[in-house]
């Protein structure tokens, strides 16, 4: 009597999980994540919130000081 050929459901079922999550990882590099300001630059600047920011609460929009403060990597000159 002949037997049976094993199923290899395990093996492709391991094989479709990496896949999967090789592709939601590959997403989630991709999805565009907006910079948030932290009031750590705050501290490490000794300004205000308001001084980059339009809102002085901070967050949103930059002002002039703002956008240099950014575009120069987060540093004071």
């Amino acid at each position: 009597m002949r037997r049976a050929q094993p199923v290899m459901f395990v093996g492709k079922s391991y094989f479709a999980i990496a896949i999967s999550a090789a592709m939601a990882l590959n997403v989630m590099t991709l999805v565009p994540v907006s910079a948030r300001a932290t009031p750590a630059f705050s501290g490490q600047t000794g300004q205000p919130c308001g001084a980059c920011h339009v809102n002085k609460a901070g967050g949103g929009a930059l002002t002039e000081v703002g956008e240099k403060f950014k575009a120069n990597g987060n540093k004071m000159k």
